[in-house]
């Protein structure tokens, strides 16, 4: 009986897991890369504004 009970440990620990998994993905919205592509290339202007000129050179 002793066993049984060291087996359903781990059990109940992975369907708890699976059900926390599900509840804390259930208000994540799937996303564009829009933002993420707007921030890159205002990354991309302000890189080549400031590296127009070396110092020293």
């Amino acid at each position: 009986m002793a066993v049984l009970a060291w087996l359903l440990i781990p059990l109940v620990a992975a369907v708890a897991a699976g059900l926390w998994g599900s509840w804390a993905n259930r208000t994540r919205r799937t996303r564009g890369d829009g933002p993420e592509l707007d921030g890159y290339a205002r990354f991309r202007e302000a890189m080549e504004k400031s590296h127009t000129g070396a110092p020293g050179a």
